[in-house]
């Protein structure tokens, strides 16, 4: 791996969060955010296609099928993910589909060597998001495209305030903890940060759909008892394990569908175009 800048994500992503992601890489369905994506992408058979914090490379390997003449490039900081992607990649039989643990914000890209840049939640712990999505803009051809969907306000996505509000209750805590996943909440800061990061022709669609965390209620808790914002709670208060898995059991029941535990939000769509 060359350089890493984003020095904290990438030592979040390779010790337990990025163990838990990996762990529960089939936890459940994000499919109609999915094919949002990849329909607003409009991946096509001769496109390289840019996968921006690919994780376990669900998203790689569906642009790298829909362009057989072409390929899709994963990118991660994370290499238990990037493990678990490449074996992914090698079961389907997806020689098109490669693999790369890099920082986007500073990895030398080959400059246009890709017509589109996708990304699924991945593009918002950026250190520095205009420089990332610069970078990003370098590894384009002009006229190529920037599709990705990131979460919208923490207010509009019950996924993350559901259990967190929970367990706040339960603790005696008012509010609820801030977090780097909502860095790119703000419609207005996004079309601010592409527009000095060189892209035309911005656009922020809103995109309402579920998250899926498990087929049931024990995979469920489990996934977020691992997670980055729930190991804090319990390292800085001393909140154990067994109780915490039984707020959480409680707050995600009403949430449990016959398609497992799925919590709907509300995320941004975004499109720009490179100049």
């Amino acid at each position: 791996m060359d350089e890493t800048l984003n020095t904290v994500q990438a030592d979040a992503w390779n010790g337990p969060e990025g163990d838990n992601w990996a762990e529960h890489s089939e936890r459940g369905d994000a499919g109609e955010i999915t094919d949002a994506l990849l329909a607003a992408a409009a991946v096509g058979p001769h496109d390289h296609v840019l996968d921006i914090g690919c994780g376990t490379g669900e998203t790689t390997l569906i642009a790298a099928s829909r362009a057989p003449q072409g390929r899709a490039h994963g990118v991660d900081l994370s290499d238990v993910m990037l493990r678990r992607a490449k074996e992914r990649a090698a079961a389907a039989g997806l020689a098109n589909a490669t693999f790369l643990r890099a920082d986007v914000q500073c990895h030398p890209f080959v400059p246009g060597s890709f017509t589109v840049a996708i990304s699924r939640f991945g593009v918002m712990f950026f250190a520095d998001p205009v420089a990332a999505f610069a970078n990003v803009a370098t590894a384009l051809r002009s006229g190529g495209r920037l599709v990705f969907v990131c979460p919208g306000p923490m207010s509009a996505s019950p996924w993350y305030t559901t259990p967190m509000t929970a367990l706040c209750h339960h603790l005696g805590r008012p509010g609820l903890p801030d977090s780097s996943m909502f860095s790119l909440a703000d419609p207005v800061h996004i079309t601010t940060v592409l527009h000095r990061a060189g892209y035309t022709d911005v656009r922020v669609k809103p995109l309402r759909a579920p998250l899926g965390f498990g087929p049931d209620l024990t995979t469920a808790t489990g996934f977020y008892l691992n997670s980055g914002p729930l190991r804090a709670l319990q390292e800085t208060t001393g909140l154990t394990q067994e109780t915490a898995r039984h707020i959480l059991a409680e707050a995600l029941l009403p949430h449990l569908t016959p398609a497992g535990v799925q919590i709907s939000g509300t995320h941004w769509l975004v499109e720009g175009t490179r100049d």
